[in-house]
């Protein structure tokens, strides 16, 4: 390869069902760095739409455009992740391949890292003077997008007015120094990113206008909102607990009110014994934490159709052998310690832990 072929940046455009926005992208992104050694890294999540095979298509009209196809993996950060590892150049930007960041911006950011070497990280920033949200987001989202920005900077510490963009560039050598402990589930790569940097890096946030989407469907949901609780718990753990287990944890807690629930229905309405409702409510909660999980906590291995069924009884499986765990280690502890609080929380945990490898194993399997 010769040194007129390496790219000076990098444009990684995370992609799910945008195959409307790939040539209009693509024509923007033409626009805004022409004179600029550039190319565009389309990471695609299997989109149903066929954007990866427009990728391909506009992949043979336009040289600077190439695709990052990834098959059994969805999310946003991961997408990032994935396509800032695969390139060569030293300077790497993300946007959203829904037109709504203002790809002008990307000479402005390249060229104020170039004139600063001590400069990591430029942020696109709604927050700072003459930014904005503009049309591009309801009145509920924007008030969605404010709350998560004030939660993420006091909680993380992090000093940046919107650490939610998800409109940025950065060096690779700084990317490189923080991506090992960065969470690969979840859309909010940049407050990761930040978080883990802890203050090491000089940042500058410029303005931009946030726009209207033209094409396609937002891909913010309940379940995103989720996802980012998850990070905040997983970077004030220092990585210890996986966002993946925290929404399993949190799937589980919500299983034990349904689970208090039907018992308690099941009793005053049928009049059952206890000894009856108990092990309905017990099959309820798996079912609806069955569920839960299926859409939320392994969302990217989301089960469909007759696989749906097939995993719900995997995790029936899964789940009784958990509950038989649970009562062997808090007998166990109970016999050295004789204490039911200490006795019952060891089983939980313990059956928490198998309960998640065993579905990450057997129910969710990456396929």
């Amino acid at each position: 390869m010769t040194q007129a072929l390496i790219p000076a940046l990098t444009v990684v455009v995370p992609t799910y069902n945008e195959r409307a926005n790939i040539r209009p992208m693509v024509e923007r992104l033409s626009a805004a760095l022409d004179g600029l050694a550039w190319e565009a890294v389309f990471v695609d999540d299997d989109s149903p739409d066929g954007t990866a095979r427009e990728v391909r298509a506009v992949a043979r009209e336009v040289p600077q455009v190439r695709l990052h196809h990834r098959i059994g993996r969805r999310g946003l950060a991961g997408a990032c992740i994935e396509g800032i590892l695969s390139s060569v150049a030293p300077i790497v930007a993300v946007i959203d391949a829904d037109l709504q960041h203002d790809e002008t911006l990307l000479p402005r950011m390249y060229q104020a890292l170039r004139a600063d070497s001590e400069l990591q990280l430029v942020i696109g920033s709604r927050n700072v003077e003459d930014g904005s949200a503009g049309g591009g987001l309801s009145a509920v989202r924007k008030w969605g997008s404010d709350r998560a920005n004030a939660l993420a900077r006091r909680l993380l510490k992090i000093s940046a007015t919107d650490p939610m963009s998800g409109f940025f560039m950065v060096r690779r050598t700084a990317f490189n120094e923080v991506v090992l402990d960065l969470q690969k589930q979840g859309f909010k790569i940049l407050a990761d990113m930040l978080s883990a940097s802890a203050g090491r890096w000089k940042v500058l946030e410029l303005p931009y206008t946030f726009r209207e989407r033209q094409a396609g469907e937002s891909k913010l949901d309940s379940a995103v909102t989720i996802e980012f609780l998850g990070l905040l718990i997983a970077r004030l753990t220092g990585g210890l607990l996986p966002i993946r287990f925290i929404l399993f944890l949190m799937v589980g807690l919500s299983g034990v009110v349904v689970q208090l629930a039907v018992v308690r229905l099941v009793m005053a309405l049928a009049a059952a014994p206890f000894g009856v409702a108990q092990p309905f409510g017990v099959l309820v909660a798996m079912t609806t934490n069955y569920v839960l999980n299926n859409a939320l906590t392994w969302r990217d291995r989301q089960l469909r159709g007759m696989a749906f069924f097939r995993g719900l009884l995997s995790f029936y499986a899964v789940c009784a052998l958990g509950a038989i765990a649970n009562v062997g280690i808090a007998d166990s502890v109970y016999a050295v310690l004789p204490n039911w609080v200490l006795a019952s929380i060891a089983g939980a945990v313990m059956g928490a832990l198998w309960n998640f490898w065993a579905s990450l194993i057997v129910t969710w399997r990456a396929r």
